[in-house]
């Protein structure tokens, strides 16, 4: 974590995964899909009945887990505390999905559709704040970082990758066990395109205005 600026760097990283949690919760109320990385948490919630909040929790510790088997020695210990970012993530869900539950359940698509962009927009501008603060990176980023460290393979790319293999994933299980598309959907399809598209949107209008809030009085400091 860089010390420079940190508490305005603390209140960007949860800020942002806050309202990354928005995001996803209104996914679910639209009951058109959720997002690629959320859609195992969601398979575990629809098919096991397990509250989407611990099976968040439960998600990411596995990741971590698989982390530690893939580096081994190389594991550096500070990464357990993506375990603790996950239980924070899984909180969050947990109070967000209770909060949209107070919305009705909407039935028109055009309503649904609405509430899907609604939660791209908002699970972008999550990214836009969380990631720059550059804290520690949730569990499903930080099996990516390994997966591209150990292939030599952009990033861009293994997170097409896992994104994928994510959904093929829910996909599977949902199929075999409940005989639906449970957590995959339109909206699956268009959190994956869209998220990236949009938050590219975002950094154009705000970036400048991030970088100024991160690295305000740094530069007093370094003369």
């Amino acid at each position: 974590m860089k010390t420079d600026n940190a508490p305005v760097r603390i209140l960007f990283y949860f800020a942002g995964l806050f309202i990354m949690t928005i995001g996803i919760s209104l996914s679910v109320k639209s009951d058109l899909g959720v997002s690629p990385v959320s859609a195992i948490p969601y398979t575990m919630t629809v098919v096991w009945g397990i509250e989407m909040g611990k099976a968040t929790i439960i998600f990411h510790t596995g990741l971590v887990l698989i982390q530690i088997l893939l580096l081994r020695s190389r594991f550096q210990l500070r990464n357990v505390l993506q375990i603790i970012v996950g239980v924070i993530f899984g909180y969050f869900t947990t109070f967000c999905n209770f909060m949209v539950s107070f919305l009705p359940t909407p039935h028109f698509i055009a309503i649904r559709l609405s509430m899907m962009v609604v939660s791209v927009i908002l699970i972008a501008m999550g990214i836009f704040f969380y990631v720059p603060a550059d804290i520690m990176p949730l569990a499903s980023e930080g099996i990516m970082l390994v997966i591209a460290e150990m292939t030599h393979f952009a990033f861009s790319r293994v997170k097409i990758s896992f994104d994928v293999l994510m959904v093929i994933i829910s996909l599977t299980i949902c199929l075999i066990s409940i005989h639906q598309l449970g957590s995959v959907g339109i909206g699956t399809v268009i959190a994956a395109v869209c998220v990236g598209l949009v938050l590219g949107i975002i950094v154009r209008l705000l970036g400048g205005w991030r970088y100024r809030i991160l690295h305000h009085g740094q530069r007093g400091m370094e003369n």
